[in-house]
């Protein structure tokens, strides 16, 4: 296949996936199929990761991507490109699915247990569109021959486990990172309301998910947290509200000090990673000396979020959740990567 070829599937997978969202039964069925395998797959978290997709897929973005990269990246290949999957939010690999299939190489993707459903039902649906691609996409169980190169994403110890099996191929290998938002006080109500799609869209379990947050000292956490509220829904999410209940549980037995809105936690911690239904914060006197340590230690953060007295590459509040296909994990591009295979 030429890249006109495979851009113009993709362009047509995105039409399938915005139509299949307002009354296909194949569509429905599979999310909810999605949510049984595993409850955190939420529908309507399910359905904005499909519109995402979407999203990404239209003529003009796939070929504005393409653009800034040397043709003969996407000549027509038989190498096998591995891909280890996450599975914390719906549909997470897409990207990765998309870059080596788009740069002509065959993918040969392991899927997390906890998304084994969306992205097959999709692989599937692009076939549909374009038989050719049938040749290029492969699932296994395992990966563990039959590949040139790997791309892989999981936690800090499984990537110690993927540099030991996986470093004498050509490879990708992600580890934990973790996103942040830089408040100075003066946000207003809607772009707290947006802040609040950063922190709590997909339960908070992205790597783009805001996790922690700074704020000025004698900042007003009530007005923020009743804002935050818009989220409240979350509360009758089962396994959400155990892990809200259990962080609850320990942080008055242990007294240690902590905001409390119904149905997330708010407490002052030095770490980037919070438990799920908590969001740690940390006071400053310089918001110059914020900006400095995150370019410090931007190997542990995937996203930072802030409005406009922010002077270090961010996103604006309600943007993390939604890349743009040029923004890549970890800062590694993997078009660049392929291409150089």
């Amino acid at each position: 296949m030429i890249i006109e070829k495979r851009i113009d599937a993709f362009v047509k997978l995105g039409d399938d996936i915005r139509k299949g969202l307002i009354g296909d039964s194949l569509f429905e069925e599979t999310i909810i199929k999605a949510k049984v395998h595993n409850p955190w797959f939420d529908p309507r978290f399910t359905r904005l990761a499909l519109e995402s997709i979407a999203g990404w897929l239209t003529q003009a973005n796939l070929e504005q991507w393409i653009a800034g990269y040397p043709t003969e990246y996407f000549a027509d290949s038989d190498i096998k490109v591995g891909v280890i999957m996450a599975g914390n939010i719906p549909l997470v690999g897409f990207h990765d699915f998309l870059s080596v299939l788009i740069s002509g190489k065959v993918f040969k993707g392991k899927l997390s247990s906890q998304d084994e459903i969306l992205l097959p039902f999709l692989a599937g649906r692009l076939i549909a569109i374009e038989p050719a691609f049938k040749d290029k996409i492969v699932f296994v169980p395992q990966l563990l021959k039959d590949f040139d190169a790997v791309i892989a994403t999981g936690s800090n110890n499984s990537a110690r486990y993927f540099d030991y099996y996986f470093g004498k191929y050509p490879n990708i290998i992600r580890h934990n990172r973790n996103s942040v938002a830089v408040l100075t006080g003066d946000e207003t109500e809607g772009q707290l309301r947006k802040l609040a799609d950063d922190i709590f869209m997909y339960f908070g379990l992205g790597c783009r998910s805001v996790s922690k947050i700074f704020v000025p000292r004698n900042y007003d956490f009530p007005k923020m947290l009743d804002t935050l509220s818009v989220y409240d829904f979350l509360s009758f999410h089962t396994k959400y509200f155990n892990n809200y209940e259990y962080n609850k549980s320990i942080y008055l037995l242990n007294k240690v000090p902590h905001f409390d809105n119904g149905f997330s936690l708010l407490t002052e911690n030095i770490a980037y990673a919070s438990p799920v239904s908590v969001l740690f914060y940390e006071e400053y006197d310089d918001l110059e000396a914020v900006e400095r340590r995150l370019m410090l230690e931007s190997a542990q953060i995937q996203c930072v979020v802030g409005g406009e007295k922010l002077q270090i590459e961010h996103e604006n509040f309600g943007n993390a959740q939604s890349p743009r296909l040029n923004q890549y994990a970890d800062n590694v591009d993997v078009l660049d990567f392929l291409g150089g295979l």
